[in-house]
């Protein structure tokens, strides 16, 4: 027997997952409920040893000023304070970093979670419009399809990450250990020029510190939760036109506001796609962004002035040519009850328009 278990001949493979997948994500919504309340604690709590820590360092100005008025024994108690609040912004502050940390995990969880229930659940409706369950050997092998698309996508997206850091950090730390060798062997034969070799190795130290902010921006920016839409997008499409040597703008019409739900995290998925394709295959030397505020939707239009393409052609090969970035751009508009429109032709550029709408339930 299959191990999706059949009842009666007929059964739907989606429910016993659909309803694990709701169950996790409650536990998740529960824990970030939770994570986001002593968050705010925190912040406030934060707040106040900063100033404790603000003050300490007055009093310590005015010790070092007066040091002659003070006993060896207020000298030593007036410090011990000092680096006691200093020891306590350094625990708070990691502590609301590690919170912080936690609390992205927790709501890409959840992210995934509500997407995998809106996959599930489209199926199963989409299996009722088509005439009924399947039966057990059709729900299997649909089930499996479905398990192997998804594979694959993570697959791709694991190899993508792979590569990034193997070009980017991985080989910055390479680097980096060569260079404290040789900062090593300067240490006696050479102190003067290791004084400008250990400028370049803190140059380079930076630089990876760089590429790997880089690296967690493009996998989840923390501005996308603490910030919003607008200013995540701001930063990236300027950041993205310095890198790749584009002129770039960026639009806001209508009141910039934060979007209910996943919206802002799908909306910025699909820009980054979008514009990752632009300097993949158009050969452009503008991209434009132009994002659009209304009270029942939000619409994104991403045009560029490169090479085109035939977008009949393109589409109706995506599953042969593996085109995963074009598929999962139109797959997560549709998780919103959006609509993506891509308008083109060979030599005229690239429009992608995305809407959704923000009354969806």
């Amino acid at each position: 027997m299959s191990a999706i278990q059949a009842t009666d001949e007929t059964f739907d493979p989606f429910v016993l997952i659909h309803q694990s997948v709701t169950a996790r994500l409650q536990t998740v919504e529960a824990e970030l409920e939770t994570a986001e309340a002593k968050s705010r604690d925190l912040e406030s709590t934060l707040e106040q040893i900063r100033d404790q820590a603000e003050e300490s360092r007055v009093v310590e100005k005015h010790l070092l000023n007066n040091l002659k008025q003070f006993s060896p024994a207020e000298v030593q108690e007036t410090f011990s304070n000092i680096r006691e609040t200093q020891l306590n912004v350094e625990r708070a502050q990691s502590e609301y970093e590690a919170l912080a940390s936690r609390r992205a995990e927790l709501k890409d969880q959840g992210q995934f979670l509500r997407s995998a229930g809106q996959i599930l659940a489209d199926l199963q409706r989409m299996y009722g419009e088509n005439g009924g369950r399947p039966t057990a050997a059709e729900g299997d092998k649909q089930f499996r399809d479905a398990s192997r698309q998804v594979f694959q996508i993570i697959e791709e997206e694991r190899m993508r990450i792979a590569r990034d850091m193997h070009d980017g950090p991985a080989q910055s730390m390479a680097n980096l250990v060569l260079q404290a060798e040789i900062l090593e062997r300067l240490l006696d034969r050479n102190p003067k020029q290791l004084v400008t070799e250990l400028a370049e190795f803190k140059n380079s130290v930076r630089n990876a510190l760089e590429e790997t902010r880089q690296l967690i921006f493009d996998l989840r920016p923390m501005t996308l939760d603490d910030l919003g839409l607008v200013p995540t997008l701001r930063k990236f499409i300027k950041e993205y036109g310095d890198r790749y040597g584009l002129a770039t703008r960026f639009n806001v019409v209508g009141q910039e506001r934060r979007l209910p739900g996943n919206t802002e995290g799908v909306l910025f998925r699909i820009i980054q796609e979008a514009l990752t394709n632009v300097h993949k295959h158009a050969r452009a030397k503008m991209a434009e962004v132009t994002i659009n505020f209304q009270p029942s939707r939000v619409s994104v239009v991403i045009k560029d002035d490169g090479q085109g393409f035939d977008v009949a052609r393109t589409e109706a090969n995506l599953h042969k040519n593996k085109n995963l970035g074009l598929l999962s751009m139109r797959e997560r508009a549709e998780l919103e009850k959006g609509t993506l429109e891509i308008r083109s032709q060979p030599g005229r550029g690239t429009e992608v328009k995305v809407e959704v709408p923000l009354n969806k339930r």
